[in-house]
């Protein structure tokens, strides 16, 4: 049973693949100095290309985890995330209110999904 790694660096790896199933690190916004919306749609971005980089896409999502920084942030996150989750589509998911790894982080979100 192999694990394909995808952007190995020395302290992670951005995607794992295992028995067809992608497994993404947590991703956050490039440009920090935007809003809660902005972040959030960067991330998304990076999500849609990662998995598929790892042959699946945002319908094959099993489950997602977000984490906020406040849950004042939480609408203006939902605005985004569901103008690009797809109807029918939506996967179980999990929000959460957290202190992420530097002060201007709004948001980071994982998810696991099946390869197409």
């Amino acid at each position: 049973m192999t694990i394909e790694r995808h952007h190995v660096g020395p302290r992670l790896s951005e995607a794992a693949i295992h028995n067809g199933v992608v497994y993404l690190a947590g991703q956050v916004a490039e440009d920090t100095s935007l809003d809660i919306t902005g972040q959030t749609q960067q991330v998304l971005d990076a999500v849609d290309r990662l998995l598929a980089e790892c042959s699946s896409d945002k319908t094959r999502i099993l489950q997602a985890t977000i984490f906020v920084k406040t849950m004042s942030d939480f609408a203006g996150m939902n605005a985004v995330w569901d103008k690009w989750v797809v109807h029918g589509h939506t996967p179980p998911r999990a929000t959460v209110e957290s202190k992420l790894a530097k002060p201007d982080f709004l948001v980071e979100i994982k998810v696991i999904a099946a390869q197409r």
